[in-house]
C-alpha cells in the first residue's frame, strides 16, 4: 500500500487532534500504535475517508480520499473493534449480503459471493443463525466477512482484536494479515499483531514520532512504556 501524505491536519470539535502529520510507506500491511488519545484511530478513519482533514494532503493507494470519495469507498472496507456497530441485518448470511448491495449483482452470483465468504470465515454452518446470537469471536470473524465479500483493496481494521480472547485475535490477525490479497492499515494495542506487520507508526499527541519497519517502531513504543 503506498500511504503518502503532507502536513496533515485533523480539527475535531475546535481542537487539533492531528498535526502536521508527514508520511511516506510503501507496504501491504501498516500497524498504527500509541497510547490511547494519540490519534491513532483519527488517523485510520480519515485514510478510510470517513474524517476530512482541515489541512495538508493526504494520498491512499494512489487517490486522494476526500476527492476521489466515491471511488475510495469502493476499494476500501472499514472493521471495527465492536462488530455490534457493524451487524446490521438479523441473519447471519443475510447480513453479509448486505454489503454487496451496491454491486447491483444478480442474485446468483451474490448468492455464490456469500456462500464463498462464510466459507471463508469458517461461518458456513452459522449462515441461517440469528446474528446477535453469535459469541464474540463469532461475531468479529462476520464483521470481516462482511468487509472480505466485497473484495476490498485494502482493509482499515480499528482494534479488531480488542474484544477478544488470544485463540479468536490470532484467528481475525491471520485473515487480516494472511493471504496477500488485499492491504491493511491496523489500528491496534496488540504489539504481537504490530510486529507481524510490515510497516508501522507511531503516534503521540497527534504526531508520528516513529515510522518504519515494524519491527523496530514496535521496539520504540516499548521502551517508552518502560520510562
Amino acid at each position: 500500500m503506498t500511504l503518502r501524505c503532507s502536513n496533515l491536519t485533523v480539527s475535531l470539535d475546535g481542537r487539533a487532534v492531528l498535526n502536521d502529520v508527514t508520511l511516506d510507506l510503501d507496504a501491504r500491511t501498516i500497524a498504527v500504535v500509541g497510547d490511547n488519545g494519540s490519534g491513532k484511530s483519527t488517523f485510520a478513519r480519515v485514510v478510510a475517508g470517513l474524517v476530512p482533514r482541515a489541512r495538508g494532503s493526504l494520498e491512499v493507494l494512489g487517490q486522494d480520499p476526500i476527492r476521489d470519495a466515491a471511488a475510495h469507498r469502493r476499494r476500501v472496507a472499514l472493521v471495527l473493534s465492536n462488530p455490534d456497530a457493524q451487524i446490521v441485518m438479523p441473519v447471519v448470511a443475510d447480513d453479509v449480503a448486505f454489503s454487496l448491495r451496491p454491486e447491483r449483482l444478480a442474485r446468483g452470483e451474490r448468492a455464490a459471493r456469500v456462500s464463498a465468504a462464510l466459507e471463508r470465515f469458517g461461518l458456513a454452518e452459522l449462515a441461517d443463525r440469528p446474528a446477535f446470537d453469535l459469541s464474540g469471536g463469532q461475531k468479529q470473524l462476520l464483521a470481516l466477512c462482511g468487509a472480505f465479500v466485497r473484495n476490498p483493496a485494502l482493509v482499515v481494521a480499528d482494534e479488531p482484536t480488542a474484544f477478544l480472547d488470544d485463540r479468536n485475535a490470532r484467528r481475525i490477525a491471520d485473515h487480516l494479515l494472511g493471504d496477500g490479497s488485499h492491504r491493511a492499515l491496523v489500528v491496534t494495542h496488540d504489539l504481537v499483531l504490530a510486529r507481524r506487520c510490515d510497516a508501522a507508526v507511531l503516534f503521540a499527541d497527534g504526531r508520528v514520532v516513529a515510522a518504519g519497519a515494524a519491527s523496530g517502531v514496535v521496539d520504540r513504543y516499548e521502551q517508552s512504556l518502560a520510562c
